[in-house]
């Protein structure tokens, strides 16, 4: 054992002693980048943009860490390699340490490099880590480790629970016998493992500073076991000690560590309900005891505040959901775009949880809709939208309940859901808690783009053309301190042709104190390039990103969604030679809104306003709209773009902001366009333009696309009138479940209950239902009523009948009877 606790004791000594002077260069010496990661000044730059301007230190590879891979799960227990940091003494102890406060072991393989492993955290994001080679005395090599919610990381990083779904039913009717768990043997570096469970908990008083979360080990379920890839048992309950655990997962881990070694390798199994290791009052009876648990669950949210006024409102229809990017982004567990079968939701093709958890409580909002776009409510069925009290994403400062990614969602608004709904027939009592909201309170999003050479349609509607070259703002509030700027540059023109139009080749934004994210072309043309305060990302691992102030998602075909924590949503995607970017603001900032993109206030009239206060009318030439774009110039002091080239930095940051040399090609200097412009471009006068500019068909279609895009765009964002839920009768139903205008509700009541009322209800223009539910009273109903009355009538009709018959019968035989 005493090689096993060698490294720990060290770990210790390390966290004791502290930073503190080692060896090699003297931190914070301006020729070296010990302890001067993203630095400038000095004799040499330790700052990402160094590499490309020629100008970095010697050794900053050997302080400013890159690591591979880059990602994993918040759970840890990931091997991550320092790339390029070589130690010649691999017995030398290695000690990372994440945020400050959390360190772990690593060390040097026999080829000299060096390892980390990522440690458990509660949190996801970019988590910052420094290196120490001296045994803890000094930590002055820096990287950044991205640790991803559960759910976002893939599959071969984690061990699989094979039928999950009989783990989490185990021991209700008809769940029963072996379970099994795999894992890729090759990710675990041991001839043996420990197969170990984990607990998930949060304990202390709600809402309150000792709210803590943890996870515990519990037990485990094999020790010394093959190290196969696949493990069978059979579940026994477990010990009353353990038995208040119900939240939980399987870790994986090396035999040579004791069980609940903390921060080593490991693969770690989906979080899940443990119904599998309940005790035997759940087996005997797993009904009676999940209706028991629904009801404590009942009594704590009757003791915690009411988080259901903070969350947003669902969008009306499954367009404006999907296109209302910077609030709403695709739940993983419901998507129609991978054929998800949304297994909580029945009937739904798609759900959509709100981006950014509720300021005060870290609640989240979920809304799901049907293959035709209408919102399922939970008014109406079990599958309906719920908010959640802890967000499943999480919320900064994350860390501490309800905001812990995932696990606080687990808590208490999954594991309710098991008790009431899935394991006790008690529905009912799960939904009145959590309850759609209808989206009577949505207020659509206002849009706004810019595409092709470039074209600018504002928030209210006005549209205008201006191909300068420079950098200018193409939108700034100062309601949150939001600013979105741009590039834009002429293209490589064809040989022996003046090129005389622009496009946008970097779209840059800020919000508050939060990152500065970047999209640009790569090398002025080809795939986007996406930069995180002024340093280039890969998403060669991950297409997520929690970062400060926003969260960053890559989509498949080259399209950037940039979601911020005022709702305001800013989407960059390739259209042709050049960039598109669309942004979205919530209604709060109306009027609050400077710069190209224009003044959001429904009044297109006033969108060409120069930062003096003038605005130019809506009838300005294309040369006064040229100097209203020369007006929007980025100062140097306020740029957010990043130079990391000579020619950038020659271009932009030494040169002027706005070119006044650029000779631009106006709309009434152009040829009437030519037949093969016409049959590509129709009316559309941006694509015509475009043709004209750059002589080229392709740009001009590329053009078409993206101002289509944006006509879709803004047709899903159209404002709609709902009317909210109604009611059916009491001893009644109703058929129809959509509440918007010009739908139709009927009503019926059940046998035995008679109608007094509207048997009709219809959504009109102002909001309001045309007549209210109906109410059903006992007594014979209609149906019954009319077969009494039409059964009557058969009766009568059928003596009526024979009464005929009889006197025709007897009119033909009385001459008969007077035969002598």
């Amino acid at each position: 054992m005493q090689p096993l606790l060698l490294p720990w004791a060290l770990l210790l000594l390390a966290t004791a002693l502290g930073p503190g002077p080692g060896p090699g260069p003297v931190a914070g010496a301006q020729g070296t980048c010990s302890g001067r990661c993203g630095q400038r000044d000095g004799l040499c730059s330790c700052h990402p943009t160094c590499a490309g301007l020629g100008t970095c230190c010697s050794d900053l590879r050997d302080f400013c860490l890159e690591i591979q891979p880059y990602s994993g799960s918040m759970m840890g227990g990931k091997d991550f390699l320092v790339q390029h940091l070589h130690w010649p003494r691999p017995s030398d102890p290695v000690i990372c340490r994440f945020k400050e406060s959390v360190q772990t072991l690593g060390h040097v393989d026999l080829s000299g490099r060096v390892h980390c492993v990522s440690p458990l955290l509660y949190e996801t994001g970019r988590i910052p880590f420094t290196v120490s080679m001296d045994n803890g005395a000094s930590f002055p090599r820096s990287g950044s480790w991205l640790a991803m919610h559960p759910s976002k990381v893939s599959a071969s990083e984690k061990s699989q629970l094979v039928n999950e779904t009989l783990w989490q039913y185990y021991g209700t009717p008809g769940a029963g016998g072996n379970l099994t768990v795999t894992w890729s043997a090759a990710a675990l570096p041991s001839s043996a493992v420990h197969i170990e469970l984990w607990g998930y908990e949060e304990s202390g008083k709600p809402y309150s500073g000792d709210w803590r979360a943890n996870w515990s080990y519990l037990y485990s379920l094999a020790t010394n076991t093959p190290n196969s890839g696949s493990f069978t048992f059979v579940p026994q309950p477990a010990a009353p000690n353990y038995q208040r655990w119900q939240v939980g997962a399987l870790r994986i881990v090396s035999s040579q560590h004791h069980g609940g070694a903390k921060d080593v390798q490991a693969l770690w199994s989906n979080e899940h309900a443990l119904a599998w290791h309940l005790g035997p009052d759940f087996q005997a009876d797993p009904v009676a005891w999940a209706r028991s648990q629904c009801q404590a669950w009942e009594e704590l949210e009757d003791q915690l505040p009411d988080f259901l006024a903070e969350v947003p409102d669902c969008p009306c229809t499954l367009a404006q959901a999907r296109a209302d990017s910077g609030r709403f982004h695709t739940d993983y567990g419901c998507d129609m775009e991978r054929g998800s079968v949304c297994t909580y939701h029945p009937g739904a093709v798609h759900c959509v949880r709100s981006v950014q958890a509720s300021p005060r409580y870290g609640a989240g909002q979920q809304c799901c809709y049907t293959r035709e776009g209408t919102q399922i409510l939970t008014h109406d069925s079990t599958s309906g939208s719920t908010p959640d009290r802890g967000h499943d994403w999480g919320a900064p400062p994350f860390r501490a309940p309800p905001r812990v990614p995932g696990l606080s969602h687990w808590l208490y608004d999954v594991l309710s859901f098991y008790h009431c709904c899935l394991w006790a027939p008690d529905c009912p009592r799960y939904l009145r808690r959590r309850p759609s909201s209808d989206c009577r309170a949505y207020r659509p999003p206002r849009l706004a783009s810019a595409f092709g050479d470039p074209h600018f349609v504002t928030f209210d509607g006005a549209n205008f053309t201006f191909n300068g070259r420079g950098e200018y703002v193409l939108l700034e509030s100062a309601l949150t301190r939001l600013s979105v700027q741009g590039r834009a540059e002429p293209r490589t023109a064809p040989q022996g042709r003046q090129e005389r139009g622009t496009g946008l080749t970097a779209v840059a934004v800020r919000e508050e104190d939060s990152d500065v994210v970047e999209v640009r072309l790569a090398a002025g043309a080809g795939p986007l390039q996406v930069l995180l305060n002024q340093e280039v990302l890969s998403f060669a691992e991950q297409n997520w990103m929690d970062l400060k102030g926003m969260f960053l998602s890559v989509a498949v075909g080259d399209r950037v969604s940039i979601m911020l924590a005022s709702g305001v949503g800013v989407e960059v995607g390739i259209q042709g030679p050049f960039l598109s970017v669309a942004v979205l603001l919530p209604e709060k900032f109306s009027t609050h809104t400077r710069g190209l993109l224009g003044t959001l206030n429904g009044d297109p009239t006033d969108d060409f306003t120069l930062r003096s206060g003038r605005v130019l009318p809506p009838t300005a030439s294309s040369r006064e709209l040229h100097g209203f774009g020369a007006d929007w110039a980025v100062q140097n002091a306020s740029s957010l773009l990043t130079y990391d080239s000579p020619r950038l930095v020659n271009t932009f940051l030494k040169g002027p902001k706005h070119d006044p040399t650029f000779l631009p090609l106006f709309p009434e200097e152009t040829a009437p366009p030519s037949q093969a412009t016409v049959e590509l471009c129709g009316d559309d006068s941006f694509c015509i333009f475009d043709v004209a500019a750059t002589g080229s068909l392709s740009v001009g279609n590329a053009t078409w696309a993206a101002h289509q895009l944006h006509q879709r765009h803004v047709q899903s964002l159209q404002p709609v009138v709902s009317c909210g839920w109604l009611a059916p009768p009491s001893n009644g139903r109703k058929d129809g479940t959509r509440y918007l205008v010009g739908s139709t509700v009927f009503f019926h009541c059940d046998n035995g209950y008679s109608l007094d009322g509207a048997e009709v209800s219809h959504c009109q223009a102002d909001g309001t239902w045309s007549r209210p539910t109906p109410t059903c009273h006992p007594g014979r109903s209609h149906t019954v009523l009319l077969s009494i009355i039409f059964g009557g009538l058969a009766a009568v009709a059928v003596v009526g009948l024979i009464y005929v018959l009889l006197r025709r019968r007897k009119s033909h035989t009385s001459p008969w009877t007077s035969r002598p």
